[in-house]
């Protein structure tokens, strides 16, 4: 889900609170998770995104720099894309937040983390709605993201990629205090063309650090 977004704040400091979600409309628990930061809420997607979901997605920038969101984007997929997503959590694969402005409620984009639970370790991936590009809103939902793996999830690893062709998404990598772990020629193909990739990573021990340097 790596996109490009240019971001001029650096929220590593950002407080995160994490909250449980309500019951949903069929009485069964959500215990999916919320999270608050300055100016965010990432909670869990509900059917009731499906519009903004596909608005989002049918944007061709959107799509040209992710791995996987088709351009066109099928109408449908939104809806399944989201119903896919509690299943994925209580399965421990996956824990996907819907990016909202806390002062409006507005969902303007995604963050998650791929999970890896056998190498302790996951993916993250994240895009925003091009009318918010600049805000900084990538880098405080990744933050955000990040610390949730770390200190509730427990992963002793994660890590990032984007195409080269978009520096942008790396300069939020490096934001979150991710460092460049490998540069992979042609290593996927989007639209019939090879793009080269670039990792990025943090461990959980090298996140704590760089917490302690900052409120130090």
């Amino acid at each position: 889900m790596s996109d490009s977004y240019d971001v001029e704040i650096d929220t590593k400091n950002a407080v995160m609170k994490v909250v449980e979600s309500e019951t949903n409309e069929t009485t069964q628990v959500d215990n999916r998770p919320r999270i608050e930061t300055d100016r965010l809420i990432l909670r869990p997607f509900e059917l009731s995104d499906e519009e903004a979901v596909f608005s989002i997605c049918s944007e061709k920038e959107i799509a040209a720099n992710t791995r996987t969101i088709p351009h066109p984007y099928p109408r449908e997929q939104a809806a399944v894309w989201i119903k896919s997503q509690p299943e994925m959590w209580t399965a421990g694969k996956a824990a996907v937040f819907a990016v909202c402005l806390k002062s409006s409620g507005q969902l303007v984009g995604a963050v998650g983390l791929q999970i890896a639970e056998m190498d302790q370790n996951a993916e993250l991936g994240y895009w925003v709605d091009k009318d918010h590009w600049g805000q900084g809103i990538a880098t405080e939902a990744s933050a955000a993201a990040v610390e949730f793996g770390f200190r509730t999830l427990e992963l002793h690893k994660i890590h990032a990629h984007y195409m080269a062709r978009n520096p942008a998404s790396g300069r939020i990598m490096e934001k979150i205090g991710m460092t460049k772990e490998g540069f992979f020629p042609g290593h996927i193909r989007k639209w019939g063309q090879f793009h080269d990739v670039v990792f990025y990573g943090i461990l959980k021990s090298d996140f704590e650090n760089n917490r302690n340097l900052s409120s130090g």
